[in-house]
């Protein structure tokens, strides 16, 4: 009983700390005049909104038998909170190295918040655009919630995973902030957004599946268009690779805190 309640102390104690500089993240991004906390949702929407009528209005109505409005809306969304959850992690410590004056807060803390309010903004975000392509009858109710939240959360996870390690290695080497741009731009054709495994030719699709993002995208699209779109994904695979990249970058983020200078 006393292990149980001195991890749901700590557990606890770790919820209020993020929290509280989740609600310090959201001053300093967006201040506290204007729209302020809307930007949060506000920004990820603006975003998407303007990349689905550029897409509408220049492309076919459907693209291989597939809506192009839904389709861009599903894989830009996810793109938008991968490549989010690189830049706020890359910028995260250097944003708040004066907290690490406070031995309460852990650095890791500092990477949590900023990738947990991105998540919440771009879920939030994807609701509106899902639910005003619906009242345009643009899209239908999703086929499968379950698959649909899983494939989003699956893709959060995968994502603040992969940003942790790019994070990490750039505490460690200089160079990175260069060569991450670069990964964010490979990760357009290779996480599969704007592009169904099922278009590829046969030959290619084995060895597309095994980038582990297109997984948690096609799941996703799954849970929207249903069985009459063919996706292709492993949700095992997915999940672990998404394990190796948490547990990975909470390691090279631990270990770089020797180099962290707070003076």
């Amino acid at each position: 009983m006393n292990a149980i309640r001195s991890s749901a102390v700590f557990f606890a104690d770790q919820a209020r700390i993020i929290g509280a500089l989740m609600m310090r993240e959201l001053a300093t991004r967006f201040g506290r005049q204007g729209l302020g906390f809307a930007w949060l949702i506000g920004e990820p929407l603006v975003f998407c909104v303007g990349v689905i009528l550029l897409w509408t209005l220049t492309k076919p109505a459907y693209e291989h038998g597939v809506r192009i409005a839904p389709f861009i809306m599903t894989g830009y969304m996810c793109l938008l909170l991968i490549r989010n959850q690189i830049g706020l992690s890359m910028g995260a410590l250097q944003a708040n190295i004066g907290l690490m004056h406070h031995r309460q807060i852990a650095i890791l803390q500092l990477f949590l918040a900023r990738n947990v309010l991105e998540v919440m903004g771009a879920t939030c975000a994807f609701i509106v655009v899902y639910a005003a392509l619906m009242a345009l009858r643009q899209i239908g109710p999703p086929h499968d919630l379950l698959l649909l939240y899983s494939g989003w959360l699956l893709l959060a996870w995968m994502g603040m995973g992969f940003a942790l390690i790019m994070a990490g290695l750039s505490m460690r080497y200089e160079v990175m902030e260069r060569v991450v741009p670069i990964l964010s731009y490979l990760l357009i054709p290779l996480s599969g957004v704007f592009i169904m495994v099922s278009w590829l030719p046969p030959a290619y699709r084995e060895a597309y599946l095994y980038v582990p993002f297109p997984h948690a995208v096609e799941m996703l699209r799954a849970g929207v268009f249903g069985e009459f779109t063919p996706t292709y994904y492993d949700a095992p695979y997915a999940l672990a690779w998404a394990a190796v990249f948490n547990i990975l970058g909470m390691a090279l983020i631990y270990g770089a805190r020797d180099r962290v200078d707070v003076e």
